[in-house]
């Protein structure tokens, strides 16, 4: 069920394709690109592909994963199918949850990106979660599908937070805020990429920008623990 959609993970990734909706420090331009996203998504039925080109807590750092009802299972999730998954994952915050509402007729806020994150035998689904109102990341998660289940290996719940897939790995973005910055002006992002090995995510990756700097920061590889 690949597809022919994965390539080798580098050894040094280009960060620059996951800067999405949080490379600009501009309230339009955020809203802008973060509502071109959710509208596309909306476009070809909630779902898109990128691998081309606690609460508040990671769930994969040494925790067992949750396994989801086979019932939820399928091919390709949809926008509703992807919150019935949330809802029913005891993992997934209830602040989270209550966000889980349609900002219009059907159009729930998420959006979805599958791949080949964990070399399982069917694409992973990474779901992100965002505000009716402003399109704030309030949640990532990451499901692999396994014997016919949905399985949480990854979720963050701190905002505003992005995931993506980038050619076999997670990355993760997230904005900055210092002492005064107004919400709609973040100072920066951090984007973290990991990494599946050994049955859970690790990060391999952090980088740090300043929306202020001219040149952005080289990619750090994370120390082994």
């Amino acid at each position: 069920m690949r597809g022919g959609l994965t390539e080798p993970g580098p050894t040094r990734p280009d960060l620059a394709p996951v800067r999405g909706i949080f490379q600009a420090a501009s309230t339009a331009v955020v809203v802008l690109a973060a509502l071109a996203l959710f509208v596309s998504a909306c476009a070809t039925g909630g779902t898109g592909t990128r691998d081309e080109g606690p609460a508040h807590a990671v769930a994969a750092d040494g925790a067992s994963p949750s396994v989801l009802p086979s019932a939820l299972a399928s091919p390709r999730l949809d926008r509703k199918g992807a919150v019935a998954l949330l809802r029913s994952d005891p993992k997934v915050s209830e602040a989270v949850k209550r966000d889980l509402e349609p900002c219009g007729t059907d159009q729930y806020p998420v959006d979805l990106f599958y791949g080949d994150l964990t070399g399982g035998s069917a694409d992973d689904v990474v779901v992100n979660v965002v505000t009716c109102a402003d399109l704030v990341g309030v949640g990532s998660y990451v499901y692999r599908e396994e014997d016919g289940s949905y399985q949480n290996v990854f979720q963050t719940e701190e905002p505003p937070v992005y995931a993506e897939i980038d050619r076999g790995d997670l990355v993760v973005t997230k904005q900055v805020y210092e002492k005064g910055d107004p919400v709609s002006d973040p100072s920066g992002e951090n984007v973290i990429t990991y990494r599946w090995a050994s049955g859970r995510f690790a990060a391999v990756y952090r980088t740090h920008s300043d929306y202020n700097d001219v040149v952005g920061t080289d990619p750090t590889p994370v120390p082994d623990s």
